[in-house]
């Protein structure tokens, strides 16, 4: 099983890909693209499934993040993707990850995460 350490980098990576999608847009550009709303969509699932994969015990030492709601936005994204509300996937992307993002990497700095075994 892959270690906390490599699934928060995970997380940090979709961040830094859908900031990068969204460099420049404004919200009725982002509606009107279907490329940049499928990259964002799924990123954000990318990060779901990955805070899904965080120990029960992880996510309890660090109720400040959001993980339920993370991982409950990747099954919706997922399970129900023909009625994905696309302004709250915009909203998600442009308000919710910048914060998840430090959160993330305040994580990676300060906490001591096994590290994998080469």
């Amino acid at each position: 099983m892959r270690r906390e350490r490599l699934y928060l980098q995970d997380i940090i990576e979709a961040c830094d890909m859908i900031q990068a999608f969204l460099a420049g847009m404004d919200a009725s550009a982002f509606m009107a693209d279907e490329l940049h709303k499928a990259a964002t969509l799924q990123k954000l699932s990318v990060m779901g499934e990955a805070a899904a994969h965080l120990s029960q015990a992880f996510c309890e030492s660090h109720p400040h993040v959001e993980w339920r709601d993370i991982i409950a936005f990747r099954n919706i994204a997922v399970h129900a993707y023909f009625a994905v509300q696309w302004d709250i996937v915009w909203a998600t992307a442009t308000d919710d990850v910048p914060v998840l993002r430090r959160q993330v990497m305040e994580l990676l700095q300060t906490e001591t995460l096994e590290q994998p075994e080469p």
